[in-house]
């Protein structure tokens, strides 16, 4: 039983290396230019049996990777507690399961999801998505008031503009779509605010108020929201780290306790 535990915890120190770590990044970049190279047909054609067997190797290699991380948690059930860990195993096997010829287009799409697999090899790059993730419920509201400002100057610009540039503010729908145009700063001025501001001298309080309103502050409040949950998933996983060799090293305590207790029952048999 301890010499399995040695042999699991030797696997999971192996899987934890940050050499290991970098060996499957430079294996996510290789499979990343190989399906760049893909999209050559001067390059792909000629060589496309050995674009194949590059790739069927790549799978394999993340195969045993995935068997590997699998094994060495303990206990195994563990490894899908994580959603990385769902999302790592099911890449790999739907890139075995659509390996056949006759899904040649699917198998390419799961080549370049793979590369994916970066953001859940690089901790930093996974407690950011994790982060983003969080998100998601507090951007509900921001994207409640950011509809709410956007309607509103629509609304206002379709009534003060409509006839100065139908082709900008002609309708409430294409109001909304130069709205999306200004806020994010794209040739806005030269290409609808400066031929409407020839006519409507006045019209720079309604185009800088927007941008203020929209820009500035709307877009501050999701950077706001995105930072506070990134500083909370660091401080989880801080904490997460703590817990997890607080166990390792109760677990080593356990096994040393057994040693001792092995070779005390064995002098006294031996006596």
């Amino acid at each position: 039983m301890n010499q399995r535990k040695n042999w699991r915890q030797t696997l999971q120190e192996i899987t934890d290396h940050r050499f290991f770590t970098v060996v499957v990044m430079l294996l996510i970049g290789v499979n990343a230019i190989i399906v760049g190279l893909e999209t050559y047909p001067e390059l792909y054609v000629p060589y496309k049996e050995w674009f194949y067997i590059a790739d069927r190797i790549l799978l394999w290699i993340f195969t045993v990777e995935i068997a590997m991380r699998l094994v060495a948690a303990q206990p195994m059930i563990t490894f899908f507690k994580s959603g990385w860990n769902w999302f790592d195993f099911l890449i790999i096997s739907a890139g075995h399961l659509f390996a056949g010829a006759h899904f040649v287009t699917v198998l390419r799409v799961l080549r370049v999801l793979r590369v994916l697999r970066a953001v859940s090899v690089i901790p930093s790059l996974r407690r950011l998505v994790d982060a983003l993730m969080r998100t998601i419920p507090s951007l509900f509201n921001i994207m409640f008031l950011m509809s709410l400002v956007f309607y509103i100057f629509a609304v206002i610009g379709t009534m003060l503009f409509s006839s100065i540039s139908p082709e900008y503010f002609g309708s409430l729908g294409r109001s909304v779509l130069t709205l999306f145009q200004i806020v994010t700063l794209d040739s806005w001025t030269e290409a609808v605010m400066r031929p409407i501001l020839e006519i409507e001298p006045l019209s720079w309080i309604y185009f800088i108020s927007f941008v203020l309103v929209g820009t500035f502050i709307i877009f501050n409040l999701f950077i706001g929201v995105i930072v506070n949950n990134v500083e909370k998933a660091n401080e989880e996983d801080e904490q997460l780290l703590g817990k997890n060799k607080k166990d390792q090293d109760i677990e080593s305590l356990q096994n040393e306790l057994q040693e001792i207790k092995k070779m005390l029952r064995d002098m006294k048999s031996d006596n």
